[in-house]
């Protein structure tokens, strides 16, 4: 079967985890920017982070004949320091242009302070005067209803972007409704401690069915599984869903989504 992991963070990742992926067919990935597991000091280490999503990464990712694709802009965590934050948003846009970036991403929120709304409506404001696609992140535990519901407000009080452009990710059970009802795309995060499972994935596909979803790994530098996906993909198959339905999941959908962005073509 083919895989597209939307959304996958191989920066921290070893050339044995692109092997892995490659041999049990994740040929197409994309890798959000994030947050490092510290906060950088200043713009030039986004200069050099930036740089090696689009450059270094991509070349990594080739010779194991898989597409890597990114997103550039500025994860919540690194949003309360405004000055650096300004700083970073004025060099997003020349990124953007690279010819592997998709669109604005993982932009969000994490504590839903005030500062990283702020943040999130300027970066906001660069995907609408674009018409970029927007990959958005949500807030963990107890943070993630509230801010989920502040981040779609936000998105559609910008009439520039159609929701259907727009991933909202790390969706749970008690976010996922509201989102497909908004008419967003809504991902699922296979991560072993705070996000989800194989098993809720494929109830929550059961539950809601399986248009807008996309199933992601995160994979990072914490706990976490690059071929996360295949083994969600073959908890699908265990339970008795057609390969036809699997494909979608897995495949179809995140092409769909990605390839509204005209620069995306799924290996």
């Amino acid at each position: 079967m083919k895989v597209i992991d939307p959304h996958i963070h191989m920066v921290s990742r070893t050339t044995d985890d692109y092997l892995a992926l490659a041999i049990n067919g994740i040929h197409t990935i994309t890798e959000p920017a994030f947050w490092a597991g510290f906060d950088r000091r200043g713009v030039d280490g986004f200069h050099d982070y930036f740089h090696h999503l689009t450059v270094t990464e991509p070349a990594r990712a080739a010779r194991f004949n898989i597409k890597h694709y990114c997103w550039i802009g500025l994860n919540s965590k690194e949003a309360e320091n405004q000055k650096l934050a300004g700083e970073v948003l004025r060099i997003i846009p020349e990124y953007l242009d690279r010819p592997t970036v998709l669109g604005l991403g993982e932009i969000g929120l994490n504590k839903n302070s005030r500062n990283e709304i702020n943040v999130l409506e300027m970066q906001l404001e660069i995907a609408a005067k674009r018409n970029e696609l927007v990959l958005i992140h949500t807030p963990h535990l107890e943070d993630k209803l509230k801010g989920t519901r502040i981040i779609m407000d936000m998105v559609l009080n910008e009439k520039r972007i159609k929701p259907s452009r727009v991933l909202i990710d790390h969706a749970e059970e008690h976010t996922i409704g509201e989102i497909k009802e908004k008419g967003f795309w809504f991902g699922l995060t296979l991560y072993p401690n705070s996000k989800g499972s194989p098993e809720r994935a494929v109830d929550a596909v059961e539950a809601y069915g399986s248009d807008n979803i996309c199933i992601n790994s995160s994979a990072d530098w914490s706990v976490s599984d690059p071929l996360a996906t295949v083994k969600c993909a073959n908890e699908m198959r265990r339970r008795g869903h057609p390969e036809a339905l699997i494909q979608k999941v897995f495949y179809e959908n995140p092409k769909a989504f990605l390839s509204q962005c005209p620069k995306f073509k799924a290996g």
